[in-house]
């Protein structure tokens, strides 16, 4: 405006400039008459501009005044009219004034002086953070998006109901790929005749088709041991809040029958790609397969993984066929390297060192120099008696190198191979691992979602009892030049009978043929009694631990070591063992705090707990009926209060699901 009025007075000056120049130059040299009118006119024409300019100032003010006036009425219409609810709080949350379309929504006279919270208990979050902006909460049945002005101390709450429906019809109605395998079909029915085989199929057909109708599932027989099935999220929710029952429908309703067929499902969903969700499936089921069986994978497109099922433990399907196989791959290996390193996990057990004597073995056989990287700092009980009996032989104490060691012989042709763990984080040396190209897996654990991917071979058995076991039957295929010595054939036996609890669990026919084997060549089981010997103050400090039991739910036992002590992982291992032999355990878990700094929890079962689903949810893994895992926590307390929402999401069921 200030930009119009100075135009309007330059126009005006201009006029009054020409038309007195004109005025006076007729005056004085034409005719006084002539400069007269033209004097008279600029008079007419400067009034008439003044004149126009003051009503256009006027008229202009007006508008302006009305435009103001409609503006702020505008705005208190919209504050306090308008579908959006606005909320001034204080420091104490508590609410200082709110629009009426807030008063109206809770039907409440007034909101002034109430909780914050009293909208909504979901409103909570605000006070942890700064600014929280799009929070979704709940309100009198709404939805609403809240956006929290912290410095203003103000909210505001935009009704969203519509567009949440919305979005949880389109997630509700997302494709979801399965495919179900029957585990052992083949091995059972490969001995019936064709009556028999037809009946098996119909009524494994009959239990899945049911299922299927049941969820609205559409599903579809692909091979005599495979189904491939189609349905969407709302229906893969409602699978999992009832964890999968088809898996126990199948396992009992067929074992009435006297067949002991288990179901496998691998997953893939999250994705709107129907080839994506099929090749997340597959992987899913490849998953599964490799942790036993008997259990669903649900993989999604950002690598998340949850599991169900897994309440079995695994039956035996290995074969000598697969064992020679892989053995003649390794030997390949093997020969085609100048350097074989053996990498176990951290704090080593006897399986993982007895495994790592094995595999080293399997160099020497084939002519090439073999090194077991170990952290000579992590040393104790059993492993530190048995590496004393090893320095006795000169030759193989040698052998037992730091990873500097390593990292210093190493070479672009060197080998790795990796016992008793596919975990990366486990391993004794994490930055080894990822200098090696050539990389073998060895080991006996269900597979988790965490994996050494870049591997050349895996040899990943969850049937066998322990490593040694797999790296026994390994050496029985290699060439006999050099034959194993008494002190190696001991360290294998050893990680055997440590794993398999002196072959009372996870013990098969193969776990006895591997001991046998392993006797010929001298194993010593009063050598193997020594090294597993335990002394007066270990005995002492289990008991104490033990003293701390409690039942957190039925079968259940939990003990905890002291708040400010330090406990070693071997000894939280045996008192988890021990406290599984006491009457009315069915499952044990002992916590404590390790010389790591972090806190560790040992898991034990008899088979009707899955604690490896358990130690999973905390981060861990293992078998059905030995797991672990390690929680970067302060207190006793929090672990336990952590395990015991582990514990009742895996047995009833997380409120989430």
């Amino acid at each position: 405006m200030d930009a119009y009025r100075k135009r309007r007075i330059i126009y005006l000056l201009l006029h009054l400039a020409f038309f007195g120049v004109v005025g006076i130059v007729g005056l004085f040299s034409l005719n006084v008459w002539v400069g007269a009118v033209f004097t008279l006119l600029v008079a007419i024409i400067l009034i008439h501009d003044w004149r126009k300019e003051k009503i256009f100032h006027i008229t202009v003010e007006k508008y302006i005044e009305s435009l103001a006036f409609r503006m702020k009425k505008v705005g208190q219409e919209a504050l306090l009219e308008m579908p959006i609810g606005v909320v001034l709080i204080n420091d104490k949350f508590e609410i200082e004034w709110a629009n009426p379309y807030m008063t109206r929504l809770m039907e409440l006279p007034t909101l002034t002086g109430q909780d914050l919270f009293l909208l909504s208990d979901e409103l909570q979050n605000i006070r942890k953070s700064d600014e929280k902006k799009h929070s979704i909460v709940t309100i009198q049945d709404r939805k609403f998006k809240v956006i929290y002005k912290k410095e203003e101390k103000l909210l505001y709450f935009l009704d969203v109901t519509e567009q949440v429906a919305i979005e949880k019809q389109y997630h509700d109605n997302r494709p979801v790929i399965a495919i179900l395998f029957i585990d052992n079909y083949d091995d059972i029915t490969q001995a019936m005749d064709d009556q028999t085989k037809s009946m098996t199929s119909s009524t494994v057909t009959s239990i899945i088709n049911d299922w299927a109708e049941e969820h609205d599932i559409y599903i579809k027989r692909i091979n005599t041991d495979r189904f491939l099935a189609v349905l969407n999220e709302a229906t893969l929710y409602e699978l999992e809040k009832k964890k999968f029952s088809i898996l126990d429908d199948v396992r009992e309703k067929t074992a009435k029958k006297n067949l002991s067929l288990t179901l496998s499902i691998g997953i893939g969903a999250g994705s709107p790609s129907l080839i994506e969700l099929g090749e997340l499936a597959q992987s899913s089921l490849d998953l599964v397969l490799g942790r036993g069986g008997d259990q669903v994978a649900i993989k999604q497109p950002n690598g998340k993984i949850k599991f169900y099922g897994g309440k079995t433990n695994p039956v035996e399907k290995r074969t000598r066929v697969r064992a020679r196989v892989i053995s003649h791959a390794l030997k390949d290996l093997i020969q085609d390297s100048d350097f074989v390193f053996i990498m176990g996990h951290k704090n080593p057990d006897m399986d993982s060192i007895g495994a790592g004597i094995g595999v080293r073995k399997m160099a020497q056989m084939n002519k090439v120099e073999g090194y077991i990287v170990i952290d000579f700092d992590e040393l104790n009980g059993s492993v530190e008696r048995l590496m004393k009996e090893i320095k006795k032989e000169s030759e193989l104490e040698k052998f037992f190198i730091s990873p500097d060691e390593a990292l210093s012989i190493m070479t672009e042709k060197s080998l790795l191979v990796v016992v008793d763990t596919h975990r990366p984080r486990l391993v004794v040396d994490e930055t080894l691992l990822k200098r090696f190209e050539k990389i073998v897996v060895i080991d006996h654990h269900r597979r988790g979602e965490e994996f050494i991917n870049n591997s050349t071979l895996v040899y990943m058995e969850p049937y066998a009892s322990s490593t040694s076991e797999l790296v026994t039957e390994l050496l029985e295929y290699q060439p006999d030049d050099e034959k194993l010595t008494k002190l190696e054939a001991t360290a294998l036996l050893a990680g055997i009978i440590v794993d398999t609890k002196s072959f009372t669990l996870r013990t098969g026919a193969r776990t006895f043929e591997a001991a046998s084997y392993l006797r010929t060549y001298g194993a010593d089981t009063v050598l193997v009694q020594r090294l597993l010997k335990e002394d007066i103050e270990t005995f002492i400090e289990r008991s104490k631990i033990i003293q701390n039991v409690r039942f957190v739910y039925p079968g259940i036992a939990v003990a905890h070591g002291e708040e400010e002590k330090e406990y070693d992982s071997v000894l939280i291992a045996q008192t988890a063992d021990i406290l599984l032999t006491m009457k009315d355990v069915n499952a044990s878990f002992v916590i404590a705090h390790r010389q790591d700094g972090l806190i560790g929890i040992s898991a034990r079962s008899l088979g009707d707990v899955n604690v490896q689903v358990i130690m999973e949810k905390l981060g861990g893994g293992g078998h059905l009926t030995n797991a672990a895992c390690q929680l970067d926590v302060e207190t006793i307390d929090e672990a336990l209060s952590l395990l015991k929402k582990a514990i009742i999401e895996t047995l009833e069921g997380s409120k989430e699901e």
